[in-house]
């Protein structure tokens, strides 16, 4: 191939490309509105007037543009385009469609991106339980191909009534192909104003970090109805969602080199899907150019109440601390001693990106939709460090409604062998007595500062004070989360004994737990926050561990070898419902008989599903390899 057609060629291909000859070969589409072969190279796409481009241009034959693109070389296309003069890191992106539409995009001006989270969300409403006979017969999806979909789990929210069930479906053909995304950024008559970048989805059933663009990868049919009489009998409902959810998220280190920086006449971000080859989405952009923040996401926590004058807390100090949120430049995203009302920041945040937990407007379920979107702001005390170990104990709901407590206990050393004390920001009671009980408590102002009180039998050593939050700014979703260690009764400093991981063996170039999640890579500062709620029983993080990993076909190691994650025999045999139907769907009749049925998908049962199974039982795990 000349140059000349090597270089007008490359202004049509994906930053980063190294796509196989499968994903090459579907892009013929795409070089149509590229122009084919004689598509402006980069310095010209930045001169040429915008009618130069001819119908004839347009009408190239792609097939030789095909061609072009397998015989070049994929390292010379890394790093999408080279904007002159663009050094600032890449902004990471997320990008929302719902019902075929696109949802208004605002970012800063002369920024670079990539894309980290693609989220896309379909849904219709019935008065009858027809599954998602409806979704397929009138959505935007329904030409997908449903083949092979089937029910694989349910669950019942609402104790004591009425309640609303989910069932969640898999295994549509369109779930579990491979599959690809192409974003196009255009002006306002739909022509490209940059290069356009090509994403891999990967698959359902293996995770290839090499290849697939995101470490996240997850999509499913869901079914939701309310009203229903009990957990399982929705007969008298009249209202039914059935919904098709695509999510994708933190993009792989190889996609982070896939970047957008748009032109000040690109109005458009076009994503096409090659399941959707004829219908892409449209994305409206609106560039700001005098954004008040920067991006980024920094939180900060200090203590107001100084330590002794060995640097030590004693036992029963009530210890104040203050929250302080900042854009990744250090500018405050709220005042100090202040945060805005809830009816303030919900559902969509602040200008700054402040965030507050949203579920009440956007459900969302542990692993199958969209926890991700939850955005609590929230923190917890636990320790000492040496004692750390999952919370069992269950909160109930009306310590969340207590007007008087703003800090809830979910952990005491004689009943946990360990403290734990948490607070959702704003406090529970705003939060949660807003939805339920006075709608004005969601129009006062709220604190930056709360008080976690130690217990007169503190065990002496290191206690972990973490706060994790969201910031969602002009375009940018971040999960964030601090921890800082506070010395008790001694000033000797003590470490969790963590009984799993590595977690690295899978969580890495772009899925390490400081990116996903919460952003938070201390897993010893993960318990005091995921203690089981009485509306929330899978809260704890060894039952969505073993949830999420039992579900994800994109986990590389056999189920039932428990050596993959468990460091010792020892931490496989602490068993009860809650440990072992997170992970199985079913258990013999002698249980059923003994231990009642199972009702919950995570934890089997209700609040005895956290109890202690008898000794004398489940002394191993048949392949655990330990």
């Amino acid at each position: 191939m000349a140059a000349s057609a090597f270089t007008r060629t490359r202004s049509c291909t994906m930053g980063g490309l190294g796509a196989p000859r499968a994903l090459l070969a579907s892009l013929a589409g795409l070089m149509l509105a590229c122009g084919g072969q004689d598509t402006p190279d980069a310095a010209s796409l930045d001169t040429q007037a915008p009618d130069t481009v001819s119908q004839e241009t347009r009408s190239r034959d792609t097939r030789s543009v095909e061609k072009a693109l397998l015989d070049v070389d994929p390292q010379a296309l890394l790093g999408g385009w080279p904007w002159p003069g663009n050094k600032t890191p890449a902004v990471a992106l997320a990008l929302d469609v719902k019902n075929g539409e696109g949802q208004p995009l605002r970012v800063r001006e002369g920024s670079t991106f990539f894309i980290n989270q693609i989220d896309i969300r379909t849904f219709v409403t019935s008065t009858r339980d027809e599954g998602l006979r409806n979704l397929i017969a009138q959505s935007d999806f329904g030409g997908l191909g449903w083949w092979g979909v089937r029910q694989v789990d349910q669950e019942s929210i609402g104790a004591p009534g009425p309640y609303t069930r989910r069932r969640f479906f898999r295994d549509a053909a369109w779930m579990d192909l491979p599959s690809h995304f192409i974003v196009e950024p255009v002006d306002s008559r739909g022509r490209l104003t940059g290069v356009p970048i090509l994403l891999n989805a990967g698959t359902e059933h293996q995770r290839r970090a090499g290849m697939d663009d995101f470490f996240i990868r997850r999509f499913r049919g869901i079914q939701t109805a309310s009203g229903c009489a009990t957990p399982d009998d929705c007969s008298t409902s009249t209202h039914f969602e059935e919904e098709a959810i695509l999510e994708l998220r933190n993009a792989y280190e190889h996609a982070q080199r896939k970047t957008l920086t748009l032109r000040s006449d690109t109005r458009t971000l076009r994503l096409r899907w090659s399941l959707r080859p004829g219908a892409p989405y449209e994305i409206p952009v609106e560039q700001v150019r005098d954004a008040r923040y920067a991006y980024g996401f920094r939180i900060g926590v200090e203590a107001l109440t100084p330590p002794r004058p060995d640097g030590t807390y004693a036992p029963g100090t009530e210890i104040s601390f203050q929250l302080t949120l900042r854009d990744g430049a250090g500018n405050r995203l709220h005042d100090k001693g202040y945060l805005p009302p809830y009816n303030e920041v919900a559902p969509d945040g602040t200008d700054s990106g402040l965030q507050y937990y949203r579920a009440f407007v956007d459900a969302t379920t542990t692993y199958y939709r969209r926890k991700h979107r939850e955005r609590m702001l929230m923190t917890q005390i636990i320790g000492p460090a040496q004692n750390i170990q999952p919370i069992r104990s269950i909160v109930a709901l009306e310590a969340f409604l207590d007007p008087e407590v703003d800090e809830q206990v979910v952990a005491t050393p004689e009943r946990d062998g360990v403290f734990s004390q948490f607070a959702t920001l704003p406090f529970a009671n705003v939060l949660f007595g807003g939805a339920f009980i006075d709608p004005n408590l969601w129009n006062q102002p709220n604190t930056d500062t709360w008080q976690f009180k130690l217990p007169d039998n503190a065990a002496p050593g290191t206690y972990l004070v973490t706060v994790k939050g969201r910031r969602v700014y002009l375009g940018e979703d971040l999960p964030g989360s601090t921890t800082i260690e506070i010395q008790v009764g001694t000033p000797q400093r003590t470490q969790p004994k963590h009984t799993t991981g590595p977690c690295t063996s899978c969580h890495s170039k772009g899925g390490e737990l400081g990116v996903v999640l919460h952003a938070n890579d201390n897993r010893a500062a993960c318990a005091g926050c995921h203690a089981p709620l009485a509306f929330e029983l899978e809260g704890p993080i060894f039952v969505r561990t073993h949830f999420i990993h039992s579900r994800s076909n994109r986990f590389d190691a056999p189920l039932q070898q428990c050596s993959s994650c468990h460091l010792t025999k020892e931490s496989i045999q602490r068993t009860s419902k809650a440990a072992c139907l997170s992970c199985h769907k079913s258990y013999p009749d002698s249980h059923v008989a003994q231990f009642g049925p199972i009702e919950s998908m995570y934890v089997g049962g209700g609040a005895e599903s956290f109890q202690q199974c008898t000794g004398a039982c489940h002394t191993r795990h048949p392949g655990s390899g330990l």
